[in-house]
């Protein structure tokens, strides 16, 4: 029973993990859930099949996208021109390209933050 409990809940998070990126021909999308006008900027989760992060930007005038292309430029550590928000410019649910990456190295690079 244990064991039926725990590969579960390993394909929900395999599931979670599969709509939250995918790699295309233009490069890697990645589901973001946006908290603004956090203390700082930072990854905090999954929420929703998305990955959460807290942006110390307020949501006016595009200042908490850029603060988005700004954060994943120095996780990153890749250009801003090389991202762009695909969807959801006045929403909390956004798709963000990352372009010049495999997923293989984003992952790698995220599993290093905090």
């Amino acid at each position: 029973m244990l064991q039926a409990a725990i590969q579960r809940f390993r394909l929900s998070l395999l599931d979670s993990f599969i709509n939250m990126f995918s790699e295309t021909a233009e490069g890697v999308k990645i589901s973001l859930y946006v908290l603004p006008n956090a203390p700082r900027s930072q990854i905090i989760g999954e929420y929703n099949q998305q990955l959460k992060i807290k942006i110390k930007a307020p949501p006016v005038d595009g200042k908490a996208n850029a603060e988005i292309i700004t954060f994943f430029s120095d996780i990153l550590g890749i250009p801003k021109k090389q991202l762009e928000i695909l969807r959801g410019d006045k929403s909390k649910g956004k798709v963000l390209l990352v372009r010049g990456l495999t997923l293989a190295q984003i992952l790698e690079t995220l599993n290093k933050q905090d």
